[in-house]
């Protein structure tokens, strides 16, 4: 990296810690901002008007397309134009104000991502209703809070997810009186739907209901609220994020000032596959960005196997992926190559050096071995389709090993960013062929202040020559608020700041790090403070290693750990040290345990961290942790209290095991 390069510029100074309220550092900015932020086009001022301007310039591009299925089959996507669409959105909410709901009133969507989602969030916008997602990945338990929290009086469901939905009867009819279904509804389901209170409409057949009649549109303001978001908490019951059309019409002019940038604007010809839950703020920021440009919008069939089938129909242009599905395509490509044999992989391995060896002297991944793109690395871009140019991860952080490995052979512009509901997505993200933000989540994006809080318990210093601290964001792409929750509000929204949790450390370039979770802290029996995410984060560097969960309490002076390891990894060496057995008894293996507690001590060591921060027992766990045994939260996030109560026994075991002074492995 060249010292001149330096992304970010200071607007405000840094604050000495006073009156017991800690230091806080320099007000940084975009140097992408330096005449100001990107101002969104005149004449948009709400979530309708991205549509409505969108329908009116590309009333013939192809909007929403799904796969139609024959004799089981998939076959090609079929697409409604943005004027069929617009013509069943104004028809929807005809049917909707025709049912009584008037504007504010709380509208629930509960399904995969199909088409009716996106008309159905429309019809909320067309009429100024909010639009209250419900999660896929959540029980009952969730749902029905959210319809009592929000106040949903109308529902539309997937129709397979209506079962699931009437499970929240009869709690949440004191509010929801209307289910509407994505398809048909079954004549049992009629009369269970009586039985409850319940009025259920098939679609076709609500949208009916408002024929004949006509509803003027209310004027939406910026202040508007035009959605409630509710984010999984880790812990507690989930938050409703009041989300404001200002702050997805920022986002919206932020995306498109950053790509323009770099060359890379979306445009009308642009492709995307929809896949990531739109009940989560990331997938939906971008959708509402491709709305925009009047670009195409391909939904996938709802089964992460068949995705790459479907990536390959469809052709996109924009990917859009979380670090999990990344790890796949990842892991898929690499098992590729070690049965491919060995002039493939020399062949491979010879290309790869070439072309990263190019890019980390500068050149773009475009220039730095095209030869090589064409004879080696072509077969896996047409493995996602064959015309995708950007990758954009979200959600979690993703390896630097799968970044750069994903940034050489995937023939396009592989982007982390990082962002929170309240944050309205994007907030940092990295740059197209900068090498150097490897690790990193980039600079800031030019529609918003960053500065770090120290964190003085944690020892992070936002005034250090290293400054590291909890980063906080101003700009007008943070929520309004939680619903109902002011005081949950005014502890992270602080004279206009939002209080991440997240701990950042400021890179010379301007980009950022994140290093740890303010709140993931906890006491030894020693009296030594754990900063367990930054640990797992040094621990999760071993290869042996997909995830680790690193555990330690007061009353215990060492800590311990459960870790999903690599199948591919471990069976490997099982295979070279004559262990036998499937992967499930090789994670039971004793030499097993010791060969992997041997990798995370030898990094620890490598890492200089702490005598304490030295996992002292591993108990080696053939299952990824996951959202269905509510170990992870939708985002993957661990739960640590579940994970806690899930692994009791096994930490009891453990501790009790290496206390006796028998192995340290459990």
């Amino acid at each position: 990296m060249t010292s001149q390069k330096r992304f970010i510029f200071e607007v405000e100074a840094g604050k000495e810690a006073t009156d017991g309220k800690p230091s806080i550092g320099p007000v940084y900015r975009s140097t992408f901002a330096k005449d100001g932020f990107p101002n969104p086009i005149d004449g948009i001022d709400s979530c309708w008007d991205i549509f409505r301007t969108a329908v009116e310039k590309y009333p013939n591009n192809r909007m929403l397309g799904r796969r139609e299925i024959v004799n089981n089959k998939a076959g090609k996507y079929e697409w409604k134009t943005y004027k069929e669409v617009y013509d069943i959105v104004i028809k929807l909410g005809n049917s909707l104000r025709s049912c009584g709901i008037e504007e504010g009133g709380k509208c629930g969507i509960y399904g995969a991502n199909c088409p009716e989602w996106i008309i159905s969030m429309e019809a909320c916008n067309a009429h100024g209703l909010y639009c209250v997602p419900f999660y896929d990945t959540l029980g009952s338990g969730a749902v029905e809070f959210i319809i009592s929290h929000a106040e949903v009086s109308i529902a539309f469901v997937e129709e397979k997810k209506i079962p699931e939905l009437f499970k929240t009867c009869p709690n949440s009819t004191k509010y929801m009186k209307t289910v509407v279904s994505f398809g048909g509804v079954k004549s049992e389901q009629k009369e269970e739907a009586e039985k409850l209170g319940l009025v259920i409409h098939a679609w076709d057949e609500f949208l009916k209901l408002g024929e004949g009649k006509q509803y003027d549109l209310p004027v939406k303001k910026k202040s508007d609220i035009c959605t409630i978001m509710y984010t999984s908490g880790t812990t507690g019951d989930p938050k409703g994020v009041l989300m404001s059309n200002e702050s997805i019409v920022t986002i919206t002019a932020g995306v498109r000032h950053f790509l323009a940038i770099f060359n890379e604007s979306l445009t009308e010809k642009d492709v995307y596959i929809s896949y990531l839950p739109l009940a989560h703020v990331f997938d939906r920021a971008v959708e509402e960005c491709i709305i925009q440009v009047g670009g195409s919008i391909g939904f996938w069939r709802g089964d992460v196997k068949l995705l790459i089938e479907d990536l390959g129909e469809l052709k996109p242009s924009i990917f859009c992926a979380v670090p999990r599905v990344l790890e796949r395509v990842y892991t898929g490509l690499q098992q590729k190559l070690s049965v491919g044999g060995f002039f493939k992989k020399k062949v491979f391995n010879v290309a790869f050096s070439y072309k990263f060896g190019n890019m980390k002297k500068g050149q773009s991944h475009v220039e730095a071995a095209p030869f090589c793109d064409k004879l080696v690395f072509n077969k896996v871009k047409q493995g996602l389709g064959g015309n995708v140019r950007i990758i954009l991860s979200g959600a979690a952080p993703l390896a630097s090993h799968i970044e750069s490995f994903l940034r050489v052979v995937a023939c396009c512009h592989v982007l982390q960013g990082y962002g929170l509901t309240e944050s309205c997505a994007g907030t940092f993200v990295t740059f197209p062929d900068e090498l150097d933000m490897l690790g990193t989540v980039g600079p800031p994006v030019p529609n918003v202040d960053i500065r770090l809080e120290s964190v003085p318990d944690m020892e992070y210093d936002a005034l250090g020559s290293v400054p590291r601290g909890e980063i906080c964001i101003r700009g007008k792409t943070l929520f309004s608020g939680y619903h109902k929750r002011e005081d949950l509000t005014k502890e992270v929204l602080i004279d206009g700041w939002f209080h991440t949790g997240d701990v950042g450390e400021w890179q010379p370039d301007g980009s950022m790090k994140i290093i740890d979770r303010k709140k993931n802290i906890f006491k030894l029996a020693q009296g030594e403070y754990v900063a367990v995410e930054n640990l797992e984060n040094v621990y999760g560097q071993v290869e042996a290693i997909d995830s680790i969960w690193v555990y330690g309490n007061s009353f215990e002076s060492f800590l311990i750990a459960v870790a999903n390891p690599s199948q591919q990894t471990l069976e490997r060496w099982a295979a070279e040290n004559g262990v036998n057995g499937d992967f499930d008894s090789i994670c039971q293996n004793t030499k097993a345990k010791a060969f992997l507690l041997g990798e995370l001590v030898k990094t620890a060591k490598e890492r200089k961290l702490k005598g304490f921060e030295i996992i002292r027992a591993v108990h080696l766990e053939p299952v990824p942790f996951d959202i269905e045994r509510d170990l992870l939260t939708p985002t993957y996030k661990k739960k640590r209290p579940q994970l806690l109560k899930y692994y009791q026994n096994v930490i009891d075991d453990m501790y009790k095991t290496a206390k006796e002074g028998q192995a340290s492995v459990q």
